[in-house]
């Protein structure tokens, strides 16, 4: 038996005005986002903004269904409109947000999984940021947060 440790440096902000301007814009959008969102069962709304490549901008929230478990979260909607609507583009930078925002706004499991998985697909690293209650936390690679991702290959 062997006995491995797995462990990652991230940024902590104690404030957003910490942040550079550009990720305290795509803090902004999600923020933004976060007002399309669709949440009547949870009433917790997340909005998520990918900074691709040429520097565009985009944005998308949660959206429940009352068939219950049918709805999805912000970032993988986000996350299925850049891969079907921007093929072959990068994502930098992934921001999300949430209202309310009592602490930053870290992605579910499942969405763990499909960012690790656009970032392995586009062979280069997605920047997130999760903000909330005025602070933000900052990786520089999605795949950190699910070390064991599953793969079929």
């Amino acid at each position: 038996m062997e006995t491995k440790k797995h462990c990652f440096d991230f940024r902590q902000y104690r404030t957003q005005q910490e942040l550079p301007e550009q990720e305290r814009l795509l803090i902004g959008k999600a923020a933004e986002a976060c007002g399309s969102a669709y949440a009547p069962y949870s009433g917790f709304r997340v909005g998520a903004a990918a900074l691709l490549d040429d520097g565009e901008i985009l944005c998308a929230s949660n959206q429940e269904s009352e068939v219950f478990p049918s709805g999805m979260c912000a970032e993988r909607s986000l996350l299925y409109y850049v891969q079907a609507n921007r093929p072959g583009r990068t994502i930098r930078t992934m921001a999300i947000a949430s209202a309310p925002s009592p602490r930053e706004c870290t992605p579910c499991g499942a969405c763990r999984q499909v960012i690790a998985d656009a970032e392995k697909r586009q062979q280069a690293p997605i920047r997130i940021v999760m903000s909330g209650a005025g602070r933000a936390i900052v990786i520089e690679e999605a795949k950190l947060l699910l070390p064991f991702t599953f793969e079929l290959e």
